[in-house]
């Protein structure tokens, strides 16, 4: 069983029972679409026998890959809906709606490989120098969201293995907010710090 606990005391559970079902239901959703070119929607019978965990109001973000490489990445920051709500949308928009790629072909669809991060809630990471934020931060454990003006992005704690250097990370990551690489050494960043639960085939 997988456990996180944030700064705020809030703790947040997944079996495996429930971690294989979040990657059932992400892989229902894309196969569904595929074949019907619409949003994949359980029946009141199905829902009934949903984990209670995933009726509970979490954000996810569902992870593609085929062979290793990103194949789209989509999700929530912010609870909007039941978790099992946003792993069948965010899988569908993983699918065919990141802008970085095509829509997925029913021919790749035999070589996905699913991940779905369940998160908690962001806390804002207090920090007085650039010194102070690198010491703070977890390598491999935090999911950061950086704003700064009208800026804003975020990277999974999974991101960690491409760029396991807090300086790479912090770099690359303001640069996907469309800041300057070194903006995380000035003044005026808002870090926030999350964790997420894994479920992935």
């Amino acid at each position: 069983m997988q456990k996180k606990s944030n700064k705020n005391g809030q703790e947040f559970f997944l079996d495996d029972t429930e971690r294989t079902y979040c990657t059932v239901l992400a892989r229902k959703s894309i196969d569904f679409a595929l074949a019907n070119n619409s949003l994949f929607k359980l029946s009141a019978e199905e829902v009934k026998s949903i984990p209670k965990k995933l009726l509970e109001k979490k954000a996810c973000f569902v992870t593609l890959t085929i062979d290793g490489d990103l194949r789209g990445c989509i999700g929530h920051l912010v609870a909007i809906q039941a978790l099992y709500l946003d792993i069948i949308e965010n899988a569908f928009s993983a699918a065919f709606s990141d802008p970085r790629f095509p829509s997925l072909s029913k021919k790749e669809f035999s070589k996905l490989k699913i991940e779905v991060s369940v998160l908690t809630i962001p806390v804002e990471l207090n920090f007085s120098s650039p010194s102070e934020l690198l010491e703070k931060l977890v390598v491999g454990k935090d999911g950061l969201i950086i704003t700064k003006g009208q800026r804003s992005a975020t990277f999974l704690p999974s991101v960690w293995r491409e760029l396991p250097q807090k300086e790479d990370f912090l770099s690359h990551l303001c640069m996907k907010a469309g800041l300057g690489d070194e903006e995380w050494l000035s003044p005026g960043l808002k870090v926030q710090r999350y964790y997420s639960i894994k479920a992935s085939e």
